[in-house]
C-alpha cells in the first residue's frame, strides 16, 4: 500500500464515529458530506457511486498515494464532479478507509459470534478479509497503531511511493489508533479472536494483533488477472496461516 507520511501526519485523524464530514468541515454539514446530509439526484447519485468505487480500485491497486485524476478517469467523470463530491483528497481517502475498517469489523464480528471454536473463527475472518482485497485498503490508523520499542518496520507492499508503516508488539489500546473510534472498534474485536486463539492454545503465544493485521496486508496481492490474484492470496494466507499457528513442544 503506498502511503505518504506527509500526507496523513498534515491531515487530522478520521473523526470518531466515522463521518466524513466531520473530517470535512467538523460540524457534520460541510461541502464533502452532502452524499450523507441530503438525498442526491439520480445522476449524482450514480456519479457518486462510480466515483467511490473507482476510488476503492484505484487505491486498491497504486494505494492512498494515487493522485484524484486517476480516480476520475477509472470512474470515467471529470475531476472537477470528483472534487465538487470530495472537495479535497483527504475527504475521499478518509471516506474509503471509514468503509474499509467497518467492513473488517463486521467481518470480524461475525466469525467471532459464528464460529464456535477459536481457530476457525480467526481463520475464517482472515479468509474472508484477504479475498475481499480488504489489505490493499486497510488505513493507515490502522496499520501504524504504534510503535514498536525497537522500531521494527513492517515490510512495505508497494515501494514506489515509500512510507514507512509501523506496528505495535502488543495489544492497542482506543487512544493509541488517533481516537478513531472506527479503527478501535476493529482492533477489539479482532484482540478478542487472537486472545480466544491463543488461550485455546490454537496460536502462537508470540502473535499479536498486530501481526493479524500484517497478514491482512501483506496477502491481498494486486495483480492484473482477476484469477491468478485470487490463487495467489489463497496460497499465500494458506502458508501465513500455518505460521500463525501452536505447534505442539
Amino acid at each position: 500500500m503506498h502511503i505518504q507520511d506527509s500526507h496523513w501526519s498534515s491531515a487530522p485523524a478520521i473523526a470518531s464515529g466515522g463521518t466524513v464530514g466531520a473530517a470535512a468541515g467538523g460540524n457534520g454539514r460541510g461541502p464533502g458530506d452532502g452524499s450523507r446530509s441530503a438525498p442526491l439526484r439520480v445522476d449524482a447519485q450514480r456519479n457518486l457511486e462510480h466515483v467511490l468505487r473507482a476510488a476503492r480500485e484505484v487505491f486498491g491497486e497504486l494505494g492512498y498515494g494515487a493522485p484524484m485524476e486517476d480516480v476520475a478517469r477509472r470512474a470515467r467523470v471529470g475531476v472537477g464532479t470528483v472534487y465538487r463530491r470530495f472537495p479535497s483528497k483527504d475527504v475521499l481517502v478518509r471516506r474509503i478507509a471509514e468503509e474499509e475498517t467497518s467492513r473488517l469489523t463486521d467481518q470480524a464480528r461475525t466469525a467471532l459470534g459464528q464460529e464456535d471454536e477459536p481457530w476457525s473463527a480467526l481463520s475464517r475472518f482472515l479468509r474472508t478479509s484477504v479475498a475481499s482485497g480488504a489489505g490493499r485498503l486497510l488505513p493507515p490508523q490502522i496499520l501504524r497503531v504504534g510503535v514498536a520499542e525497537d522500531e521494527a518496520r513492517v515490510p512495505q507492499q508497494r515501494s514506489q511511493l515509500g512510507a514507512e508503516l509501523r506496528l505495535v508488539e502488543q495489544r492497542p489500546t482506543p487512544e493509541s489508533v488517533v481516537d478513531d473510534a472506527g479503527a478501535a472498534a476493529l482492533l477489539d474485536v479482532v484482540g478478542r479472536l487472537v486472545d480466544r486463539a491463543r488461550a485455546a492454545g490454537e496460536l502462537r503465544t508470540d502473535v499479536t494483533v498486530a501481526d493479524v493485521l500484517l497478514v491482512i496486508a501483506t496477502a491481498a496481492p494486486s495483480l492484473p488477472d482477476a484469477a491468478q490474484q485470487a490463487a495467489a492470496s489463497a496460497r499465500l494466507l494458506d502458508i501465513l496461516l500455518e505460521g500463525l499457528r501452536s505447534r505442539p513442544a
